[in-house]
């Protein structure tokens, strides 16, 4: 198989990069922020979802947006950190705080970062492919793969952590893999010097020290790098260089879970785990959280099914089909079977006629028998012939070292996921079994999937034709889902079942700064507020305050707008003028709390 010279592989790149930044930025500031994007938004700019650090603020018959937006102190943001997020990705909020500081508070803005480092990973995705793999054709598969990938689209406009976290492990990954690759050679007189090895040593012990403070669950990222150093890696002097910078990386890690948020980590993880347990136990189906049930082995098996789906491009989607047993099983029969007619004829130039429709026929067959879904079964189908085109990519077109990173590649694409399985296993309760905890794996996923569309360029035309004509069929389906996120609608990645509108707490403040006067009074909801630990939800509030900070962030720093909560209203931001003689309803927030 020849392979594109790297002028082209540029223009080609350029056009993926040129896609992935469309696909992540349309609609990326259409929708409200979400509760985690609150958190996200609130804990960015030092305030305490419930007032925990504004007490001199809120416990005030009256307060301004000045008072609001007096100067906070690291010690705020820690507490802000500990409160709205666990003490996680203290990084990431940093990163944040800079990046509106310069670019301002919008819905856009605050997604933006995630849509540029979404992007970025594509990027590297294919600098890693095609440095370790010595292919370019093979890195632009990969790369486009990425680029229309769901999840990644997705999460791209969300104001979290993920897309962050993804790019730097997979920095990280790529870090690993030139120590590995130094250290094979630093025996040779080509090896690298050791001024670079120190130098990818310090680097890659940075990354490590970001990536867990970017979400605590990249390490299992290292983890996988610590299995694949324990099968692989030989060299003494490596082994000893790498323990001393994963020590120096987990004690700097460890300063903020000795001095910062992450000191109340383990112990809201635990009070999390009992709190979940409790709620599979006795109550699984009442709660606001959705479905938790026990973590049971057949629970977490029926929970993983669709975590592992979704993970691969040509599955994605198939999870509720996979658990109608008859029919996934007659797909995959006949998939084995094609497999085996590829297999078995795939090398002769003239093969009787009959091979040559064959495949059709054996794809097509289970069309009339699937009792549901048939096109997604059909999709199914083909899955066993992806999975052994890669077996034959690796077989045929990797070397000895080469065949060593795809260990590496399945490790990522596997461990992470279960690792939450084991967790849930553990604490007994089936919460947190959820695609972006273990998201890391997808760029890893990527380059598998694009090994066995780059095979798939070696069969026979009757054989290939086939086949890439069913996965033009789970093309149609992942259009679909495209679309549906971008409708607000896809309530696998979204969490919405139907679409959110555009930020209602933005549009009060716009409202509020055109309609108010002075002598005006601005009046807050006081929705029913929910303590679920003591310890860190409690604070000297008996109201929710979360309305009115998030109105409150998006007026001037300096306004001195008189405003109250008025304990008798759940739902409506109201101005009242003057002396009270005319009440105006600014927004009506009953359902677009999200």
């Amino acid at each position: 198989m020849s392979d594109l010279s790297n002028r082209n592989a540029l223009f080609w790149l350029a056009a993926i990069l040129l896609l992935t930044f469309v696909l992540r930025l349309h609609n990326a500031g259409r929708y409200s922020i979400y509760f985690d994007e609150k958190s996200t938004l609130l804990i960015s700019q030092g305030v305490c979802l419930e007032g925990a650090n504004q007490k001199d603020v809120f416990t005030k018959n009256y307060f301004t947006p000045a008072e609001f937006w007096k100067p906070k102190t690291v010690a705020d943001f820690v507490e802000d950190n500990i409160r709205g997020d666990i003490g996680n990705s203290p990084v990431y909020y940093a990163v944040l705080w800079a990046w509106m500081e310069v670019f301002g508070l919008s819905d856009l803005s605050m997604r933006l970062p995630s849509v540029l480092f979404s992007t970025l990973m594509v990027a590297l995705l294919f600098l890693f492919v095609r440095r370790h793999f010595r292919s370019n054709t093979l890195a632009l598969l990969a790369a486009g793969i990425a680029a229309i990938e769901p999840f990644f689209v997705a999460y791209s406009q969300m104001a979290r952590n993920y897309s962050m976290t993804f790019f730097l492990t997979l920095l990280g990954t790529h870090l690993f893999v030139l120590i590995v690759e130094g250290s094979e050679g630093a025996k040779s007189e080509g090896g690298p010097t050791i001024r670079r090895r120190t130098k990818l040593y310090v680097a890659y012990g940075a990354i490590f020290t970001l990536s867990v403070l970017s979400h605590y669950l990249a390490v299992t990222v290292f983890l996988c790098h610590g299995i694949y150093a324990a099968l692989y890696l030989l060299n003494l002097r490596a082994w000893v260089s790498l323990a001393v910078t994963g020590a120096v990386g987990l004690g700097l890690v460890s300063l903020w879970f000795i001095y910062g948020g992450g000191a109340y980590t383990f112990q809201t993880m635990k009070y999390q785990a009992d709190f979940y347990r409790n709620i599979a136990l006795t109550n699984p189906t009442g709660t606001p959280f959705g479905l938790i049930l026990p973590g049971t082995i057949p629970n977490i098996t029926v929970r993983a099914i669709p975590i592992f789906a979704d993970l691969f491009l040509f599955t994605n989607g198939l999870g509720s089909a996979l658990t109608g047993l008859k029919n996934a099983g007659l797909a995959l029969l006949l998939g084995c079977v094609v497999v085996f007619l590829i297999y078995r004829y795939n090398k002769l130039e003239n093969p009787p006629l009959w091979v040559k429709v064959a495949v059709p026929l054996v794809l097509l067959a289970g069309l009339p028998i699937y009792s549901v879904v048939p096109l997604r079964f059909l999709v199914l189908s083909v899955a066993p012939v992806f999975v052994w085109l890669m077996g034959q990519y690796v077989i045929q077109h990797t070397d000895t070292r080469e065949k060593r990173y795809v260990v590496l590649l399945l490790l990522l694409a596997f461990v992470p996921t279960f690792f939450l399985l084991f967790m849930s296993w553990r604490n007994n309760h089936t919460f947190g079994i959820t695609q972006r905890y273990s998201g890391f794996s997808f760029p890893y996923v990527c380059l598998l999937i694009a090994m066995a569309v780059r095979q798939l360029s070696s069969l026979r035309w009757w054989f290939a034709v086939p086949v890439a004509a069913v996965s033009l069929v789970q093309v149609y389906f992942l259009s679909q889902v495209l679309l549906q996120i971008y409708a607000g609608t896809e309530g696998k990645y979204t969490y919405f079942e139907k679409p959110r509108i555009e930020n209602p707490y933005w549009f009060a403040a716009q409202e509020l700064k055109k309609q108010y006067a002075p002598g005006d009074t601005i009046l807050y909801p006081n929705p029913e507020r929910v303590i679920y630990s003591e310890e860190i939800d409690k604070t000297y509030s008996k109201v929710a305050l979360l309305d009115d900070k998030l109105v409150n962030v998006y007026l001037p720093p300096t306004a001195t707008y008189f405003q109250r909560v008025d304990p008798n209203e759940p739902n409506k931001i109201v101005l009242v003028k003057g002396r009270g003689r005319q009440k105006i309803t600014i927004f009506d927030l009953k359902d677009v709390r999200y």
